[in-house]
């Protein structure tokens, strides 16, 4: 009965330990990325680049472009809606400030910017791999495919900015606002002063 003690090790274990550790490192090097925002997104049009050059290359998988980009479509409106939309919220008093006497309030994304961006580029990364498998070359029309989609992207911007109008947010940091001041009369003070 020497094989039905626990104290053999599985022969998966080796394989479970260097997984934990792939993903002990991959999550630091996510930590570390998460301040330089503008480095995340020029790697992330890289890889766009790298996936359309395939495709055109190719020649097929337009079936896999248009998925991708109805998912990408999808993460850019959560990107651009806020987290309370006002329209579904029954509470009485309104979320997002709508005269210039309400309380300002910052918009709160539903889907926040590192998570728009982890998913983009997960998205970009899976839709290349499947490139390599030609189950999913699926031929079709592919203009077909592209009308209907800037179609999609249109009618759906339209609607998306028609509520930003109507709620009166901006899903953009355009910045903190800088007092300017009089910069005339500092300078003719300092030159007074000498």
């Amino acid at each position: 009965m020497e094989g039905s003690g626990g104290g053999g090790a599985s022969p998966s274990a080796p394989v479970k330990q260097y997984l934990h550790d792939f993903s002990k490192l991959f999550q630091y090097y996510l930590d570390k990325s998460t301040p330089h925002s503008t480095y995340r997104w020029i790697g992330t049009f890289v890889i766009a680049s790298i996936y359309v050059l395939r495709v055109v290359y190719v020649q097929g998988f337009y079936i896999v472009s248009y998925g991708l980009g109805i998912y990408l479509l999808n993460l850019l409106i959560g990107f651009l809606s806020p987290l309370v939309d006002p329209e579904l919220d029954p509470s009485d008093s309104p979320l997002l400030p709508t005269k210039g006497s309400d309380e300002f309030k910052p918009f709160i994304r539903r889907l926040p910017e590192f998570k728009f961006w982890y998913s983009f580029t997960k998205a970009l990364c899976i839709a290349f791999v499947m490139t390599f498998f030609s189950l999913f070359d699926v031929p079709v029309f592919w203009p077909i495919l592209l009308c209907y989609w800037f179609v999609l992207f249109v009618l759906t911007m339209r609607r998306q900015v028609a509520h930003m109008i109507k709620y009166k947010y901006i899903p953009f940091n355009l910045g903190k606002q800088k007092y300017s001041g009089n910069k005339s009369s500092a300078r003719s003070s300092s030159s007074r002063a000498d």
